[in-house]
Order: C-alpha cells, then structure tokens, then sequence
C-alpha cells in the first residue's frame, strides 16, 4: 500500500510548480526543546575564500540529510501524541544545518550552548538551563568530534545517528556523547571476515580525508595484518573536491591501484568522494574490481548516478541492521501534502517566530523547492531508524527523570546534564525492539551485507548476509563480475604446502610466494620463512619435510663396471704368469736372455704385483688402503722401470759408447746389474718414506659430489710429497726412452730398444690422460680411471716388450740364436754409408 500511495504522491507532487513551506518544519516550541544537526546542504562554494565571518553556503541540497531531519520531526509527533512515553509534556525541535563543515555546525552548536531566552550568555553552572535539552545529531564523525567536547563540558547529552568513529568510543572524554550506530571498529571486524571469507588477501584500502574515513583505515591496518590480510597500498582521497589538486590525487590513487593489480579495493568513504573515485576510475578505464563498501556510501544516490557504473565491477558491502519505522513514509507522504496548503503554512511560521527565528538562518531553503517524487528513492532505501532511536532515547530518559507516570508527567524543570545517569543505566524500546547503550555510548545492531545487483539498467539492493558475531554470506546469491561468476582472487601469499617457504616478494613484508625447500634442505616449520639445510651427513630432496641419512658410496664389488674391470685384471695376471712360465722355461735362451734373463722374470713379478694392486680400488677405502694405493704402485712400476733401465744402459754402451762398452758393460749385465736394480728400488723406498713423513693420502668424505651419498675419497695430503712419490718413476721412464728411441737394428737382427720404447710411450701417454680425467672426475670413476690406468700400463708393457719375444720363442725358435741377438744394436746412423 506505501509504495503506490508514495507514487501517487509523487507524481501529484513533482508536478506542482509553487513553492512549499517545508523549510518552516524544522523548528517547533514546546516544554522541552531538543537540538538536531542535520547535512540539508552540501558542496560549500566560500569556504576556502572566506576571509571575514561570513555566513558559509552550501551549494545544493542533501536529500538524505533531509529525510534524517524528517525522521527527527517524525518521532518527537510521535511521541507528542503517545499517552504513556511523555503524557502531558511537548517536546519541541530546533533543526540546522551542518553542510558537512565543522565550521558550519559550530555556529548552531553555539547557539544551543546559550541560556534559554537569550543569544549572548553561554551556561556556566549547573543551575543554568540551555537552550535546548539535547541534541540529536550530528552525522559525520569529524563533526561530532568538535561538537562532542562541546556538548560534553556542559553535560549537553548528543545522540548522533550516524558518527561511527572509534575516538567517540571513550566515555571518559566525551561523557555525553552517544550514538545509535556501531563504532567503526564492529565493522572493520566484519570486513575482515568477509575477507577471509573469500581468500582475499591482497587488497588496496581508500579512506576519504576526514574522520571516519582515516579513524576507519587506520583501525582496519592494525587488524588485517593479524589477519593474514596483506595491504598493497592505503590510499586517501579529498573530501573537498574544488580543490586545486583534488583530481590529480583521485588520478595517483587510480594509478597505484592499477600498478599493484590488486583486484579487490576497500573504501571507507562518504558519498561524495567515492563518488568521485568512482567516476574517476571509470574515466580511466580501470579494469573490473571488488569494491567493499560501507553504508557511508554504499545506500546513497549519488554514487549510482555516476554513469556507466555498472562496469567498476561488483559491488559488497556492509549497512547497518536497522529496522523498518512504520507510518513514517506515509507520515512524509501527508507532510508533504500539508505544505502545500495555505493554511498549514500559516500556522507554521506563526510557531517559528516563537523559536526565535532572527538568530541563525532558515536551515533548508532549497526545501521549498521539492516534491515528494525528488524523494522517493531516498524514502525507499535510507536508513532513518538510527534517527528515530536517538530521539526516543532521550524521551526515554526525560521520562525517567521527571518520574512521568503512564497518565502524566510533571513539567519541572530539568538540567540536561540530569538526563546522563538515566541514558547510562537503563535500556528502552521502540517499536517491540530493545535498545541499550553499552559502556562506549554505542548500539550495536549488527550489520547487513548488501550485493548491488543489477536487472536491465536499474539497481536493487540485495541482502546476501549478515553480521553480528559471526558472519553469514549466501554466496549463491552474488553475480561476480567474472565470466563464470565465481569469486576472483586478489591474492598476495597463500597457503603454503609442506616443503615450502614464504618468500618475501615486492615491497610489502606480508606479501609472499610459496618457494619449494631445494635439495639437502627441509621445511622445519609451518611459518617458517626460510629452508633449514640438512647436516653434512644428510640429504633431502626438493620440498622435502626431513633430512635422510647420507648413503656411503665407492666402488661396490657388485657392480658391472667392477666385474668387468676385474675381469680385465684376471686376464692380465693370467697373461703375466704364462709369459713368467714360459720364461722361465727358456730361461738360457739367447733371447731371454738378450732381455734380461734373471731381470725380466722380476720385472714380471713386480707386473703382476702392480696388476693385482687393482684390488686396493675396490670396495670400503680406509686410510691403510690408501696410503698402499700410491706406495704398492710406485714401487711396483720402479721394479719394472729399473730393469728397463739395466738395458737402456747397456743399449746406450753399445751404441755410444762403443770404446768403453767392454770395461762398463759388466755393471749393467749379469749380477752386477741387480745392484742398480736395487739401487733404484732403494731410492724408490725412500721417497716413500719421504711421502709418508710429509703428507700421505687419507680417507676423506666428499658430500658435494653426489646428491643422496657420501663418496668415500683418498684425498692427497701434501702435493709435494705426492710429486716426490711419482716423480721419480717418470725420470726412469724419460732417462729410457731417451736412450732407446734412436737405436735401430743391423740387418735382420732383433731390435731389443724398440719394445722399450713402445712400453714408455704408453705408459707416458696413459699417465696424461689420466692426469686429465683424474683432474676432472669427482665420483667412484676416480677409483675406475686409477684401475685403468694400472691396467693399460701392465698391459702396454707386456703387449710392446715381452709379448712379441713370446711370439719368437713359440712360433718362430729359428731366430731364437746368438747370431740375432749378439751385437745387434748400433746407433741409427746419421748419413747414408
């Protein structure tokens, strides 16, 4: 039925074209006067060039501070005509404007201050009876924070309806202040859990340059970081849009949204500057966001009359619970009937010249000028009961405190400071709901989560949950932006899986990615920010929860590459022992003994020790076996290189020295030559001491080689002492092929220097390559390239030097004579004969 009466109404209205006198309403005597500060105007044009005190003039009317004043009017005629709240008693109303400017509600706020009857003398004592009883109002926080001390030196009560700053929450500043809404701090709580709700964690936060705005940012920062709520940026834009600057903030704070690609944004703002931003980014072409919004703006018209509003994305946010004020939109329907009447119009501004009307100007002037379809999008959707409550609430004391009975009350006269103790302690009701103030002056109602859902261009205001403990969100409900309608993500960190770490990205110290623990180090605890690495005897994979223990790792017998190394080793120990046998068998031989008879049977055994040293490779190392390695293997290669040699020198007799071959060659030939043999093997031994005194080789453990083992190494203590070891051998080898390399054969006569020549070759070239490989290798091919190597050397020697005298000895014994090997080396000559 309301809403086709308020149609009918309006449209009745919106055609008259004559001025109203709904500007006379605002002020009404009666035995108790209540005080109310109401935005009728906005947008100041002579605030900032104001240079002399001046009256301040708002630019165009505030629809919703008109309706506020409305509701006010409603409920003192309520009230006037209940029989049981105040029976016998009028409560009359004196209403100004605050134009959203302190400066603007200072002056009636002065004016109420002043002893009844007069415009001079403020109110000094407790005897001293104001001009009014209480005030209702104001709305913004900024504005009650100046009232509010005002009020409170007096002991003036003010009930706003709608300043939600935290600041106002403490009694013991503003002892009369109260308000009926929820401190700011009830609804940076339910933000928080409507983010969390959704997983947002990376959001941008826009305040607007006043009170509620910076209270409300700065109250939600020191929670969202305890919360898990990462802040891209906090942004603030101006409240006073004329000013010079205004636009190029409006466009920084665009640009940093835009630059930290959050895509949810949270504004703490009245209408006009988010409206402001609004329009600003959609000028801009900002990309669809979440804007969490609060009742500041989110309810008003002017935010929606922004063009093209539909593309900022999706809009959230939270408005007060209140309930519905029954009769009142019929009550402004009537009202706005009667001020069209000549004779209504008469009698109220009879009632104002009983107000005194000549102190301060009227409060609405535009007001005549409106009909009642200019309202009735406001009428539909403003929040009036916070009005209606603070009105009642100061009745309800009155009531108390004149100690009215349910047929009458008293008129005495009552000191407003007196109404303080009743508003403190005891709760009161309107319309079958209870209402009380708690400790901080607060009403806390709750909050509803509004969706701005739009059909075919129009905008409906969808309920989709609600706070007051916990939050409720029906999420089936919201449209979101996105092609499939889903929840975007705004998200800076998320939860980490086990085996990760945050890692801090960017500028802001809660903003962080997930990063995998990499190998040999483990995620130790849920927040931890960084890996702990393993011991050095342990191991861990890539985004491993713990260490392992490190496997020990050399050359296993097992393995194939050992098989077949060993196998390799068995037939070079086979091949030397046939090769010993049948030399020994043809001992007497002229060919065995052209090669060293006695000499090369023990040149044979010191090959088969060095073949079988293969074995000191394989399996655990200890520091005995690798002491053995370089000891077993120098010595063996100096028996064998000692008796190549004996014949080197007896080579070199022969071919240089043909004058004293006679007389010397008895010290390189029969049993004279096993002194320098021994010679040799005694110098070998000492250096072997040396390498044992200076730095023998040791176990180690290298643990960077390999990811999950520890590879068991014979490390080199001392370079010097391994070079002294080594050495020697390399100038026997040198010193042989020197002496063999030019020598050559006369006629058919076997050459005896050339198998000595191949034998160093090769053993020269293999100790390159594996000096080479061994420089390069860190791992159990160390261990191969060192088994190799013995086993390329033996086998060298036995291929170049005795093989092809077995060979003469099996299969051609013809040549086995003194005739081809007596005297049959001479020196290669340098010119043709």
């Amino acid at each position: 039925m309301v809403p086709e009466l308020l149609l009918c109404l309006g449209l009745g209205c919106a055609g008259a074209l004559s001025p109203t006198c709904l500007s006379a309403q605002f002020r009404r005597p009666g035995d108790y006067i209540l005080g109310g500060l109401f935005p009728f105007g906005k947008d100041t044009v002579n605030l900032t060039a104001r240079l002399e005190p001046t009256l301040v003039v708002c630019e165009s009317l505030f629809s919703d501070g008109l309706v506020w004043a409305l509701a006010m009017r409603f409920a003192i005629d309520e009230i006037n005509n209940s029989t049981s709240l105040l029976p016998g008693v009028t409560l009359g109303y004196d209403m100004y404007d605050t134009c959203f400017e302190p400066l603007v509600a200072l002056q009636p706020s002065l004016l109420f201050l002043t002893r009844n009857g007069t415009t001079g003398i403020l109110c000094n004592s407790t005897d001293c009876q104001p001009r009014v009883t209480a005030v209702i109002g104001p709305h913004k926080s900024d504005l009650c924070l100046v009232t509010a001390r005002l009020f409170s030196s007096f002991g003036i009560p003010q009930v706003s309806y709608g300043a939600s700053s935290e600041k106002l929450s403490n009694a013991d500043t503003f002892p009369s202040f109260y308000r009926t809404v929820p401190s700011d701090k009830n609804l940076v709580e339910a933000v928080i859990l409507l983010l969390n709700r959704f997983g947002w964690n990376w959001i941008a936060t826009i305040a607007s340059d006043d009170e509620y705005g910076q209270g409300a940012q700065e109250i939600f920062l020191s929670i969202a970081g305890n919360n898990k709520i990462c802040i891209a940026f906090e942004g603030i834009i101006p409240t006073d849009l004329s000013e010079p600057n205004a636009k190029k903030q409006l466009e920084d704070t665009i640009n940093l949204i835009k630059k930290t690609k959050v895509n949810v944004v949270v504004l703490f703002a009245y209408s006009l500057p988010a409206q402001a931003l609004l329009e600003q980014s959609i000028e801009m072409g900002l990309s669809k966001k979440v804007w969490i919004g609060t009742e500041a703006w989110m309810l008003s018209d002017i935010p929606t009359s922004v063009p093209n509003i539909q593309s900022i994305g999706t809009v959230l946010g939270f408005v007060m619970k209140t309930g519905t004020v029954p009769g009142f939109q019929k009550y402004v329907a009537d009202l706005f009937t009667s001020v069209q009447q000549d004779e209504f119009c008469r009698e109220s501004r009879e009632r104002n010249r009983l107000m005194d009307t000549d102190v301060l100007d009227v409060p609405c002037k535009e007001c005549d000028h409106i009909s009642l379809g200019d309202l009735s999008f406001i009428l539909s959707i403003s929040q009036v009961q916070p009005v209606h409550v603070a009105v009642y609430s100061v009745a309800y004391a009155l009531h108390r405190a004149l100690g009215c009975t349910p047929k009458a009350c008293p008129k005495a006269p009552i000191r407003s400071w007196q109404l303080l103790n009743f508003m403190d302690t005891l709760s009161f009701e309107v319309n079958s709901q209870s209402f009380r103030f708690d400790q901080s002056h607060s009403t806390n109602t709750g909050y509803k989560v509004v969706f701005w859902s739009w059909k075919n261009g129009t905008l409906r205001y969808l309920p989709v949950g609600d706070y007051e403990q916990s939050l409720y969100i029906d999420e089936s409900q919201i449209q979101f932006h996105t092609p499939d309608q889903k929840e975007p993500t705004s998200e800076c960190f998320r939860h980490c899986k086990p085996g990760q770490v945050r890692t801090i990205k960017g500028f802001r110290l809660c903003c962080y990615d997930c990063t995998d623990c990499p190998e040999n180090t483990f995620w130790s605890s849920k927040d931890s920010s960084s890996c702990t690495p393993c011991l050095q005897h342990q191991w861990a994979p890539v985004r491993s929860t713990r260490c392992y223990e490190r496997s020990e790792r050399f050359l296993f017998w097992d393995e194939p590459l050992t098989i077949a190394l060993l196998a390799l080793t068995s037939i070079t120990i086979l091949l030397t022992c046939l090769t010993a046998l049948l030399f020994l068998r043809d001992l007497q031989t002229p060919l065995v003994q052209a090669a060293g008879g006695e000499r090369t049977l023990f040149a044979l055994l010191c090959l088969l020790l060095l073949t079988l040293s293969c074995c000191l490779y394989v399996g655990k190392p200890s520091d005995t076996l690798c002491v053995m390695q370089g000891v077993v293997y120098a010595l063996c290669l100096n028996g064998c290189f000692s008796t190549f040699l004996v014949k080197t020198l007896e080579i070199t007799l022969v071919t240089e020295f043909p004058r004293w071959a006679p007389s010397l060659l008895c010290w390189v030939t029969h049993r004279r030559s096993w002194l320098l043999v021994a010679l040799c093997l005694l110098t070998q031994g000492l250096l072997c001491l040396c390498h044992l005194h200076l730095g023998p080789a040791y176990l180690g453990s290298d643990y960077k080689s390999l990811p999950t083992q520890v590879l068991l190494v014979c490390y080199t203590k001392s370079w010097v002492a391994f070079a002294l070891l080594h050495s020697y051998n390399s100038c026997l080898a040198l010193v042989c092929f020197l002496g063999t390399f030019m020598v050559q054969t006369i006629g058919k006569k076997y050459n005896l220097a050339r198998g000595i020549t191949f034998a160093i070759l090769i053993y020269f070239i293999t100790l390159i390559f594996f000096m080479a490989m061994f420089a390069t290798l860190r791992t159990v091919l160390r261990a191969v390239a060192q088994v190799a190597t013995i086993l390329i050397i033996s086998l060298g020697i036995l291929g170049t030097y005795y093989l092809p005298k077995c060979y003469i000895i099996l299969f051609k014994p013809e040549m086995n004579t003194v005739d081809c090997f007596q005297n049959s080396i001479q020196e290669e000559p340098e010119e043709d004969s």
